[in-house]
Order: C-alpha cells, then structure tokens, then sequence
C-alpha cells in the first residue's frame, strides 16, 4: 500500500468524523497520540510501540487530509532528491552536539 492509498483508506474509515470535530479538536487528539508514543518509547514493549505509530500516522493522514494536502506527493517534493538543505543522501548537513551537563 502506497502512502496516497492509505490516506485515502482513512479518509474512508474517518474524515467525515474528523472534519466535523474540526482542526484544532483533531490536532489535539494528534499531539495526545504523540504523547502516547512517547511514554510507549519509554516504558512499553514492542507491540505497544508499534500500536501508537500506527496511530498517530493515522491522525497525521487525518489533518493532512482535512488541509487538502496529499502526503505522499508533498514528502516526496521535499525528500525525495536527498536532504533538503545539502541535498545528499544520506544527510551530511552538520549534527548539532548535545550541551553538556
């Protein structure tokens, strides 16, 4: 399954519902899924991980979808030629070092 069909898939399953709620109500649920996935990270096992990725891939499609915007075509624009501030692949733009403690 290609990106574009599985941002058509969840618009099936979800947009009506979604656009109702609005943005703002559905960025909302979106950046509580992120926290979801942060403590998953954290303190969760594999499957659990793996739920809330799918998850919030899932609420990602969802605003993009509600903006109009086609994931698939707007990445690939953007990466698809390499990094898009130095352009190679893999990235060789500068890695910023963590301040000391």
């Amino acid at each position: 399954m290609q990106v574009h069909e599985y941002q058509q898939l969840i618009e099936r399953l979800y947009f009506e519902k979604d656009k109702g709620r609005g943005w703002q109500e559905t960025f909302i649920w979106f950046v509580e899924e992120v926290g979801e996935l942060g403590r998953a990270l954290r303190a969760e096992g594999r499957p659990q991980i793996e739920a809330e990725f799918a998850d919030v891939f899932a609420w990602l499609v969802t605003l993009a979808s509600i903006f109009e915007v086609d994931l698939e075509t707007v990445a690939l624009a953007k990466y698809g030629a390499g990094c898009p501030k130095c352009h190679a692949t893999p990235c060789t733009c500068g890695e910023r070092k963590p301040a000391e403690a």
